[in-house]
């Protein structure tokens, strides 16, 4: 019951949080201007998102399977797409549930260990969940590569956005220099790595943790072991241009953005990341308020026209799990 009415509680408190900055977003918007701004959108190109959206589950799915193919080479590629789907509409219910919602896909599906014990199963729920982990670790390192390459490539365009609007806020609060900020980080994060091996023999906690971390470096590097790896990594930037096309074409259907390009198309693309990285059901709010952020600090695009870009871009993003997730839990529902 206790256990319950936390999950009660950190719901309530995501979904507060969204909308929180869903107001934060929306407060300054002149409605007129948006709704006409909403009306010259070029509606093909929100199509032609959708459908980049659409094969990036498909590419998910297919990445995924190569981690689980050792583990139980019956695993459909239909399987780890619904899987896929399915996980993406439960975080609109509650966020991040949906990296074990998609474990349980698997799990289920996946064949007895022992055929006089059908209950066992070949892909065990931990073992799916350890693929989880390292599929998403892998999304995260790859989104930090390219934010870090777009940033320092291009400090002169995008740097000012990290510098004004996130890093130096924060370094306000203590009143010191930015680039301290960045040492303190770096410092308190390489301690932490250092205490948890140190005392990971003596403390429970720490042996926990430690061993968390130490999995997910062995994950990475089994990555370069594993059979036909060259797919897994031809997955993963396939995956990235679905993302960056989804950007771009959401960028070509609204006209006052037409001065952006490719590389501009890639920024936001990995700004919005970061805004579906923030722990509410969705990423709604966090979202929108990031991006209009972006355009506003670094385009000089104004509030109401960043928040219609942020909102097709959100919605149809959303629209999209939402039919695929509902049609893999219908077929995976109706399936004996």
């Amino acid at each position: 019951m206790k256990d319950k009415i936390n999950k009660i509680l950190k719901y309530i408190a995501s979904a507060a949080f969204a909308v929180l900055l869903l107001w934060f977003s929306f407060r300054d918007v002149e409605w007129a201007d948006f709704v006409e701004g909403l009306k010259a959108c070029r509606w093909e190109f929100i199509a032609l998102s959708m459908a980049a959206g659409s094969f990036a589950f498909w590419l998910r799915g297919l990445r995924w399977r190569r981690l689980l193919l050792p583990i139980d080479g019956s695993i459909t590629r239909l399987t780890t797409f619904n899987g896929i789907n399915i996980g993406n509409v439960s975080n609109f219910v509650f966020p991040r549930i949906g990296e074990f919602v998609r474990c349980g896909v698997i799990t289920r599906r996946s064949e007895p260990a022992d055929p006089a014990e059908p209950s066992v199963k070949k892909a065990t729920y931990d073992k799916v969940l350890g693929t989880v982990v390292l599929e998403r670790s892998w999304e995260l390192l790859v989104m930090l590569l390219l934010l870090a390459v777009v940033v320092i490539g291009g400090f002169n365009r995008f740097g000012g956005f990290f510098m004004d609007q996130i890093l130096a806020p924060m370094a306000a609060k203590f009143d010191f220099s930015v680039w301290w900020l960045v040492l303190i980080i770096t410092v308190l994060g390489a301690g932490s790595i250092w205490a948890l091996w140190r005392f990971r023999e003596k403390n429970a906690f720490c042996s926990k943790v430690w061993g968390i971390f130490r999995g997910i470096v062995q994950g990475f590097s089994s990555c370069f072991r594993m059979e036909h790896k060259w797919l897994f990594f031809a997955y993963t930037a396939f995956i990235w241009v679905m993302y960056w096309l989804m950007t771009a074409s959401t960028m070509w259907a609204a006209p006052f953005m037409d001065s952006l390009d490719l590389i501009d198309a890639l920024f936001l693309s990995l700004v919005g990341g970061l805004g579906f990285a923030v722990p509410v059901p969705g990423g709604i709010g966090a979202f929108h308020f990031i991006i209009s952020l972006a355009l506003s600090a670094v385009y000089g695009v104004p509030v109401e026209l960043g928040i219609v870009y942020a909102t097709l871009s959100h919605t149809s993003q959303a629209i999209t799990q939402i039919v695929f997730g509902l049609g893999s839990y219908a077929y995976e529902s109706l399936k004996k």
